[in-house]
């Protein structure tokens, strides 16, 4: 009974020691936080989606606290979470720039033409290592299996007659469905865009047109007819910068194919 009493005592006495070491340590080495910084990240959504341009909440939240980012910076947010954080640190709400994400392609089922008859998986990552990168004929455009809308967290994303369909009001701008494309289709365009190239194919006119009757042939039309210079031709394909269209709508006039939209 001595024995074990004793081996209990020995065992209680190496523990408190343990504790207390530990507990000097947590306070030698502690790493001081900033209470504003706390304050920022119980306000954000939590997402960690990296649509902030920060790999995770807890970036952007030392980043608002410090003056480097606007409370305005989370896209997932939005409004709501922008008025709690100025209200929180006492500052000035300044407002950002509405983005959503455009995908580039119109070749739906009825106006893009298949190759062959693919029966792998509904994977555009996995139909990419296929012949022709898919069965559509266009190598461009979008295969339709929703790569994108499986990494979407917001539901912003449907597959509608074999092409990803955007919802502007859902989409929150993170950037995973762009990363989530193998054909990089998908780009980051002001919520307010009112035109913009549905087309991807770098391809000379006569290949598009063998391919889907949607695609951009080249011709340049809207770039020479843009007073606002805000078209540029890129490898056979139109490209408006949404920052200076000014929304003519001329560009939409003279396309042959009515792929601007």
């Amino acid at each position: 009974m001595t024995e074990i009493m004793i081996a209990a005592a020995v065992v209680c006495g190496v523990g408190i020691v343990i504790g207390i070491l530990l507990g000097v340590a947590g306070e030698k080495f502690k790493v001081e936080v900033d209470p504003k910084e706390v304050a920022v990240r119980e306000l954000l959504p939590g997402n960690n989606c990296g649509g902030c341009g920060f790999p995770g909440c807890d970036g952007l939240a030392a980043a608002i606290a410090k003056g480097e980012m606007p409370p305005s910076a989370c896209p997932v947010g939005g409004e709501a979470v922008a008025e709690a954080i100025s209200k929180a640190l006492g500052i000035e709400n300044t407002e950002t720039a509405r983005y959503v994400a455009f995908v580039k392609c119109a070749g739906d089922c009825e106006k893009a033409k298949d190759v062959y008859e693919y029966v792998g998986p509904k994977s555009c990552v996995l139909a990419q290592n296929n012949p022709n990168g898919g069965p559509k004929a266009c190598t461009y455009g979008c295969t339709g299996y929703g790569s994108c809308k499986a990494v979407c967290e917001f539901d912003a994303i449907d597959i509608i007659d074999g092409i990803a369909v955007i919802n502007k009001d859902k989409c929150k701008a993170c950037g995973k469905c762009i990363e989530a494309c193998p054909r990089n289709l998908i780009e980051l365009v002001p919520y307010d865009a009112e035109h913009l190239v549905r087309c991807n194919s770098h391809d000379r006119g006569l290949d598009v047109k063998a391919a889907c009757s949607a695609g951009c042939i080249g011709c340049s039309l809207c770039a020479k007819n843009c007073e606002a210079s805000a078209i540029t031709m890129d490898k056979n394909l139109a490209h408006i910068d949404a920052e200076k269209c000014n929304n003519c709508g001329v560009c939409k006039q003279k396309c042959p194919v009515k792929i601007i939209t």
